[in-house]
């Protein structure tokens, strides 16, 4: 006979007492982001395994891709594991095109506030030569560099928003603790960027309570992959001109 669910039991705060997760589970996480923020350090660029027929900088995009979609993989395992799902990390889903529209009305309204404050920040440091060599250099590598954005974008979020910042609020038992350490994380994450990833750490915590607010990931993942591919694709017409 099978059992049926477990319902969470809600705080006076409105989050469901869970109890701790393994460890593991985050250590997992945090060990495979370390791994390709070092690799991208070392590189220069960001982390690339060299793949027959492309360049580098396409070898990086398509690398980035694979093991960001390898991580939601694992997490989407871990959430089964433990009777959960992403949609419970997502914060549910869109139920009509108004709620769609609502959501990324707000993630436009949160990059009309972020980006301004984050460049100006930026211009304060040195722009590491890992990220040029981020930018595309032609028609073909500016339409991947879009996909790469849209999987940041999603996969990112859900990484860092979605499944650390639970993990982390779960471990230690404080949501501010939770932003910080997904921020932090979320920074040191862009090992290719050196310097600016200060600049990223802030970013990583705009992001996180942006999330905690709006108790959903979707306004985030929309304000992510738009500011990315906005931000690439831009750079690369800048550069033909």
């Amino acid at each position: 006979m099978q059992s049926a669910p477990t319902i969470p039991i809600e705080t006076e705060k409105g989050y469901p007492r869970r109890s701790a997760p393994p460890v593991w589970h985050v250590a997992v996480v945090l060990a495979v982001i370390a791994g390709m923020s070092l690799a991208g350090f070392i590189q220069g660029s960001p982390p690339y395994i060299d793949i027959p027929g492309l360049n580098s900088r396409l070898s990086g995009y398509v690398t980035v891709i694979a093991l960001e979609w390898l991580l939601v993989l694992f997490i989407w395992y871990v959430q089964h594991q433990q009777g959960e799902t992403i949609a419970i990390l997502v914060g549910g889903r869109w139920l009509s095109w108004r709620s769609g529209l609502k959501d990324l009305s707000l993630g436009l309204g949160f990059l009309l506030v972020g980006m301004p404050v984050t460049s100006a920040l930026a211009m304060l440091t040195p722009t590491s030569p890992g990220l040029l060599r981020a930018i595309p250099a032609t028609s073909a590598e500016a339409a991947i560099f879009v996909v790469l954005s849209v999987t940041a974008g999603f996969c990112e979020e859900l990484i860092f928003r979605g499944f650390l910042m639970e993990r982390f609020r779960r471990l230690t038992g404080s949501k501010t603790l939770a932003i910080g350490l997904q921020g932090l994380a979320f920074g040191l994450a862009h090992g290719y960027q050196e310097w600016r990833m200060a600049v990223i750490v802030l970013y990583g915590f705009m992001f996180g309570v942006f999330a905690l607010w709006r108790k959903s990931l979707r306004p985030g993942m929309l304000a992510h992959g738009i500011q990315d591919a906005a931000g690439g694709v831009i750079a690369f017409l800048l550069m033909r001109q």
